[in-house]
């Protein structure tokens, strides 16, 4: 056997044991490769499903299901079902890996804070912090309130309500009275009451009233209800 036929043998059998060793690589690299695809799964989507529904469908792919402390009303999820998820819906991870869930506590509603006495825009600010909805300002003017704050809300405070409604005082005016009903007092002491408190007081007229003695007041001016500003006219007509 020459030199050269030697050397020609030996060269095929490195390149046979090369092409072995290649060959191993390759299925080596490709068995990894299905083996470690095997350990992965996509994350379903969770959202909306029951607790139940959930923990089923995480482990129909080898998953397991972390649940949040910490639940959160909402008013379209139900109670007991699932809010958000992470890691969320297609995001791929191994086989017995946990997916955490945070739980919806259904729709409940706030309990309305006090903001009677606020301000409006105090009142407002509370009420968009708690969650409630305002859904209208009525308002009133009275000079014995405050002005510019809110006199009543609807429903009270502390009621479970996810809207209120609020009376506001946007009075500006000088203090005012309402005309009582003199009718049928004395008329001496009716204005002797009426001059103590800086009213005026004038009696316009006498007139004879059937089956009442005199002295007694049949009519006044303004009438009974009436709104009347302070050191106002008041005229009586009195019996005779």
């Amino acid at each position: 056997m020459t030199l050269r036929t030697r050397v020609w043998g030996a060269g095929q059998i490195l390149f046979l044991g090369f092409a072995l060793l290649v060959t191993y690589g390759v299925f080596f690299i490709a068995s990894m490769g299905v083996a470690i695809r095997s350990r992965n799964v996509s994350v379903p989507n969770l959202a909306g499903q029951s607790l139940a529904q959930a923990e089923a469908s995480l482990a129909s792919v080898g998953l397991t299901a972390s649940l949040d402390p910490l639940r959160r009303a909402d008013l379209k999820v139900p109670a007991d079902h699932v809010l958000t998820q992470e890691p969320s819906a297609g995001t791929t991870i191994r086989r017995g890996r946990a997916v955490k869930l945070r739980i919806s506590e259904g729709a409940t509603l706030p309990a309305l804070p006090e903001v009677v006495g606020l301000t409006e825009q105090d009142a407002k600010a509370r009420l968009q912090y708690a969650g409630i909805t305002l859904t209208s300002i009525a308002e009133i003017q009275n000079g014995e309130l405050n002005a510019d704050r809110v006199v009543a809300q609807d429903p009270p405070a502390r009621s479970m309500s996810g809207n209120a409604a609020l009376l506001v005082n946007r009075s500006a005016l000088g203090t005012t009275y309402v005309m009582p009903d003199l009718i049928g007092t004395p008329e001496r002491r009716v204005t002797d009451f009426l001059r103590a408190r800086g009213f005026r007081v004038a009696v316009v007229g006498y007139a004879a009233y059937p089956g009442l003695a005199g002295g007694v007041v049949i009519k006044q001016t303004p009438q009974a209800g009436f709104q009347i500003p302070p050191g106002e006219t008041i005229s009586l007509e009195v019996s005779r």
